[in-house]
């Protein structure tokens, strides 16, 4: 069993466009896979420990996504995976997630985007600009890299000037910096969301207009959107059955339906669409198999190496 750490993943130099490549070519395989709902047990203090397993049949692999959140720790959030051959229960490979599930978040996000935005879409605005909000950026640049577009950003303590000088190579991003929600929501054409936490909603009814296209990625703060939006798209439905308006719902589907043309996606410009890409271990595992396929050859010291100290940015 191969023992894959942090560093041998980063160094391999994936690109965010490819990440968004195995995404797409993980939700046509969905319909053939299992993916049972992640097992969550929650601790006091906001600790949580959350195990996710999946089986993908037309690649002959299943595995199993641990990601722990420990507030004190640093960083606060950890991940790890196992691999395996579907067909024999062979171990193949043990390895650090942490990159795998910041860049497959933001190319799901990502692809969500291009696919179900109006077509007049280049107001995009952005708020919890951690890593996963980094990530998503870099995977939607990936697919609009000739197109002129506006990134509107929430002010936050130093987060958004780090967040723009982050971008700041990229020729083809304007940004923004608004102070308060209001302004951060009205004439957005994509709110992307990556907060973590949030114990209110975030924005009124009347703020968010026409044509709108919603990615909470983390689901918190927009549940009000829940009971107005004409279509909500999810990653998987048993994932968000639990949601307290699912049944309230005007329109739901899965995403990988649309990409498959089995539904349809946005029909006019006028729809406001809430996309709930919750993050399920599908995902987590095409990559993994992807990545123990580029470094299978390599002999690797059969241990798991040294974690990052500090927190890693995409």
């Amino acid at each position: 069993m191969k023992v894959i750490n942090f560093n041998d993943i980063r160094n391999l130099n994936i690109t965010p466009l490819q990440c968004v490549k195995w995404v797409r070519e993980t939700f046509m395989m969905q319909h053939k896979s299992k993916l049972p709902e992640k097992i969550s047990m929650k601790m006091d203090h906001n600790i949580f420990f959350n195990t996710m397993p999946c089986i993908i049949s037309p690649i002959n692999r299943l595995g199993v996504k641990l990601v722990s959140r420990y507030p004190e720790r640093t960083p606060a959030l950890l991940s790890e995976l196992l691999l395996y051959e579907a067909s024999s229960g062979d171990p193949l490979a043990i390895m650090d997630a942490e990159w795998i599930t910041a860049m497959r978040t933001g190319a799901v996000a990502a692809l969500a985007i291009k696919t179900l935005q109006k077509s007049t879409a280049h107001n995009y605005a952005f708020m919890g600009l951690g890593n996963t909000a980094r990530a998503t950026l870099l995977c939607l640049q990936s697919l609009l890299e000739n197109k002129k577009i506006t990134v509107k950003v929430l002010s936050y303590k130093d987060h958004a000037e780090n967040f723009r000088k982050r971008f700041e190579t990229f020729d083809n991003i304007e940004f923004i910096i608004v102070d308060s929600k209001e302004d951060f929501i009205n004439g957005s054409d994509v709110i992307v969301s990556c907060v973590t936490a949030a114990d209110d909603l975030i924005g009124k009814d009347e703020w968010f207009e026409e044509g709108v296209l919603v990615v909470p990625v983390h689901t918190r703060g927009f549940q009000n959107c829940d009971l107005f939006f004409d279509k909500i798209f999810v990653d998987d439905t048993d994932h968000v059955r639990g949601f307290k308006n699912f049944s309230k719902f005007r329109h739901c589907d899965e995403f990988a339906n649309v990409l498959r043309r089995l539904s349809v996606g946005r029909t006019n410009d006028k729809e406001r669409i809430l996309a709930y890409n919750i993050g399920i271990a599908l995902h987590d595992i095409y990559f993994a198999s992807k990545i123990y396929e580029m470094l299978k050859d390599r002999n690797f010291i059969e241990i798991l190496g040294e974690k990052e100290l500090d927190k890693f940015w995409v």
